[in-house]
């Protein structure tokens, strides 16, 4: 029987993780295992988090790479699942997810889209198209293949071992969910399910800073591994990879 594990890293956001918590609880194919990863809070998301039955660990090392990875190195799932603190997941998360590699039995990871909850219409309108969807446009230009969407994915735990000891904890600037659709291979089949959509908070985009930040450390990720994995590089190794399978 499969295992299905959630990853969710917080940061004194008590009242948005007991709403994703709650999200968890109604789900029709029930989680195996939730574990939150406290990246130093210093509000009542621990107390939260144990009253909701999750499994609660503490990551040192500030940043969300840091906290992200602890939890998958925790994980016992066969899946693991990722989600933030803010994330409002629909009642069928984990049963698609988990159909999609049932029927993709090739696949390493999947993923999907967000939808802010918070915003104004035409805030919201204008954030889908120019974050959203140019997100994952552009970032598949430059993998050669799906981007993982932090708030929104699944990645099968064997393909995690295999290249956990490479992330680095310790790089507060670095843009996770980015990192670690690197880090896969560029052939590994990751699935982007346009349907399966989470709802997510538009606070960063609250202000000009907050916007800023995450461009910031796209750009940071993007450098970090262009030198041996420019995007000509990752579509060669690619089309490659599918030629040895014809």
């Amino acid at each position: 029987m499969t295992r299905i594990s959630v990853v969710i890293p917080v940061l004194n956001d008590a009242r948005m993780l007991e709403i994703c918590l709650h999200t968890l609880r109604a789900q029709t194919r029930r989680a195996d295992e939730i574990i939150v990863v406290d990246n130093g809070s210093s509000d009542d998301s621990v107390c939260v988090a144990e009253a909701a039955g999750a499994r609660v660990i503490g990551e040192g090392r500030p940043g969300i790479t840091a906290a992200a990875a602890a939890g998958f190195d925790e994980a016992d799932g066969d899946i693991i699942a990722r989600c933030d603190a803010d994330s409002r997941l629909p009642s069928d998360w984990l049963e698609t997810i988990e159909r999609h590699f049932h029927t993709h039995p090739d696949a390493v990871a999947v993923t999907g889209p967000g939808r802010f909850y918070d915003l104004s219409r035409v805030a919201t309108a204008v954030a889908q198209v120019f974050y959203i969807d140019a997100y994952f446009l552009l970032m598949h230009a430059a993998l050669a293949n799906n981007v993982l969407f932090g708030s929104n994915c699944a990645v099968l735990a064997p393909a995690w071992r295999r290249i956990s000891e490479t992330v680095p904890r310790d790089d507060t600037e670095l843009h996770d969910d980015i990192d670690l659709s690197f880090r896969l291979f560029p052939s590994a089949t990751v699935l982007h399910d346009r349907e399966l959509v989470v709802g997510i908070s538009g606070r960063p985009f609250n202000s000009l800073t907050g916007a800023h930040r995450r461009v910031r450390r796209a750009l940071h990720t993007l450098a970090i591994h262009w030198p041996d994995q420019r995007p000509s590089r990752r579509w060669q190794a690619r089309r490659a990879a599918r030629l040895r399978t014809r």
